[in-house]
């Protein structure tokens, strides 16, 4: 599927989401700092909360559902959301993440932003998605301003879904031991060999933007320095979490069902030849874990297709991999 670059293009579009409101620093500011600019408490815990990056001088929004005790220490789960970064399509408005997490003694925190950028620091900034550098902002930048803010324990996990499912791995290496676990779900992880910079590359392009911007041309060594599947061997010590369906209709790809028809019809359409290529990716990043020696949960479900109902059930069975590792002295 994603060797007929247009189809995939195509789909990658459909299935896509709008890039999150991200506003300029206000004037007078200190560039120096990551800082909170401002904040609203909504409902059940909810905070949204705009956060400047020094790295990429914007305010972005965040949400932060706030530990089931706010009063006591709590670990930090970050959960990133795909291609479009959030705006039409989320985990707060696809899941029932905030009913889920309701009881649980964790900070979850869900930035917005990023589209087609995979997480990453490019290395130059892009005429259409502008400067990117999400993985300093993740990893540096906002967890001490989320820890200071919220009580965290500085224990933290990170999962995402489609190109994020990329991104946590890519995180996880960027910044050793921030993160004691991490879950991908329908993500392809590898990225430098030619099936991998396709996919990339037309996940980058569906925003507009170019991928050499981001890692170069083909033949750059960037490739392979930021393919999370040729450095597995960094992973070893951290708890991993993987998932994809098949692409077979499932449970959730009911067109018949209530919602939207364009959208059922768009799910069957497009989702099922996506899952089909991140159910090869999955095999191919377990089969490359096991010859390491290195343990990860590994669920591969027999249908599904590339859609949020999947990746709310894979947020809950994750959950407590995630839990054991936030939690462990």
């Amino acid at each position: 599927m994603f060797g007929r670059a247009v189809g995939v293009r195509v789909a990658v579009a459909v299935l896509g989401v709008v890039a999150g409101a991200v506003v300029g620093m206000p004037a007078g500011a200190d560039p120096g700092q990551a800082r909170i600019e401002d904040q609203r408490v909504e409902a059940d815990r909810t905070i949204d909360m705009g956060v400047y990056s020094p790295a990429m001088d914007i305010v972005t929004r965040v949400r932060v559902l706030r530990a089931a005790d706010p009063k006591a220490p709590a670990p930090t789960l970050y959960l990133l959301n795909g291609v479009g970064g959030g705006s039409d399509g989320n985990w707060l408005d696809r899941t029932d993440v905030v009913e889920f997490f309701q009881d649980k003694q964790v900070n979850v925190v869900i930035p917005f932003g990023g589209a087609g950028s995979y997480f990453a620091d490019w290395r130059t900034d892009d005429p259409v998605l502008g400067k990117q550098r999400w993985s300093t902002f993740l990893t540096k930048e906002l967890p001490p301003v989320i820890d200071e803010t919220f009580d965290g324990t500085g224990a933290n996990a990170i999962a995402g879904l489609s190109m994020a499912g990329t991104s946590v791995f890519q995180l996880a290496l960027a910044e050793p031991g921030l993160y004691r676990a991490i879950g991908s779900y329908s993500g392809c992880v590898r990225t430098s060999d030619p099936r991998g910079q396709a996919i990339v590359r037309t996940v980058v392009g569906s925003r507009l933007g170019n991928a050499a911007n981001m890692w170069g041309p083909p033949t750059d060594p960037a490739w392979s320095a930021n393919d999370p599947y040729l450095h597995a061997e960094a992973l070893r010590g951290t708890d991993v979490y993987i998932s994809s369906g098949t692409g077979i209709p499932g449970p959730y790809d009911n067109i018949a069902a209530g919602g939207d028809p364009m959208q059922n019809a768009m799910q069957l359409l497009f989702g099922a030849g996506l899952e089909a290529v991140t159910n090869l990716c999955t095999q191919q990043l377990r089969d490359r874990l096991q010859s390491l020696g290195i343990p990860a949960t590994v669920e591969l479900r027999p249908n599904g297709t590339h859609s949020w109902g999947y990746w709310e059930q894979d947020m809950h069975k994750s959950w407590p991999v995630f839990e054991a590792a936030l939690n462990r002295a």
